[in-house]
């Protein structure tokens, strides 16, 4: 007896050799076995070159020729331009000194004043040549971009009101940022002493109370600390603490203190 080993022969029926839908035969939703378009021989993958781009197989998987030669030239054409860019910026020259200098200082100045020591002191640091550093810092005032006594005069106000500092600690503050002494001079005497003595009053009273349960003289010696490091003079100092704790009632006959 000889057994039919023809593909096309499949019947779905018993004694058969049925194959998956899209093997070879017609697919279930065609009709059936044995219809029409069915070819003989060995089952036909599901995908064919046709199906995936002429690549042989399911499309993602590897890529035709074309494709590689295409994006080897892509990654070639990008390397070539990033080295002409490369190639491009090193044959420029070098910045002009007095236009790195201007764009420095504009940086610097961007939401931030700044006097023109603090100015000259980052040039000097960018290894400005000093002839053109002064010759840019005193274009930069002339056109009113460096004002260092209008720095001075909004940084006693802010400092002061903000920070309580006294005029002593206000004229060192701006020393350290190279303003000059008559600008300091003129700067700080925007503050009389009576001002003075009316914020230290108030700093007194907001350190009072964190104050209360300590002896007498510690008490004393903590306040009247406190005024020297925000530069109140010593004798302001004492006596502005002495009518604080006498407001509270406390007794400040023979009050022991010992200069800071």
């Amino acid at each position: 007896m000889t057994r039919r080993t023809d593909w096309s022969g499949s019947t779905g029926e018993p004694g058969g050799h049925d194959t998956p839908a899209g093997y070879g035969g017609t697919p279930a939703h065609d009709g059936g076995a044995g219809g029409p378009g069915e070819a003989d021989g060995p089952p036909r993958l599901p995908w064919s070159s046709r199906e995936a781009g002429g690549t042989g197989g399911p499309k993602g998987f590897g890529e035709s020729g074309r494709g590689r030669r295409d994006a080897r030239g892509s990654r070639s054409s990008r390397g070539s331009g990033a080295a002409g860019e490369g190639r491009e910026a090193a044959s420029k020259p070098p910045q002009d000194p007095a236009e790195q200098a201007r764009n420095i200082c504009l940086r610097l100045l961007t939401g931030t004043p700044r006097t023109r020591k603090q100015l000259a002191d980052a040039l000097h640091k960018r290894e400005i040549p000093q002839e053109v550093s002064d010759e840019v810092l005193s274009r930069f005032e002339e056109v009113g971009l460096i004002d260092d006594a209008a720095f001075a005069g909004a940084w006693v106000e802010s400092r002061h009101h903000g920070k309580g500092l006294a005029r002593r600690a206000l004229a060192r503050e701006l020393r350290t940022k190279g303003v000059d002494p008559a600008l300091i001079d003129e700067a700080v005497g925007q503050l009389d002493s009576d001002q003075e003595e009316a914020t230290a009053r108030e700093l007194v009273a907001r350190k009072l109370r964190s104050t209360r349960g300590l002896e007498r003289d510690k008490r004393l010696r903590r306040l009247a600390g406190m005024l020297a490091r925000k530069g109140y003079p010593e004798g302001l100092a004492i006596r502005v603490v002495r009518r604080a704790l006498e407001e509270e009632g406390e007794d400040t006959d023979g009050l022991d203190y010992e200069p800071f």
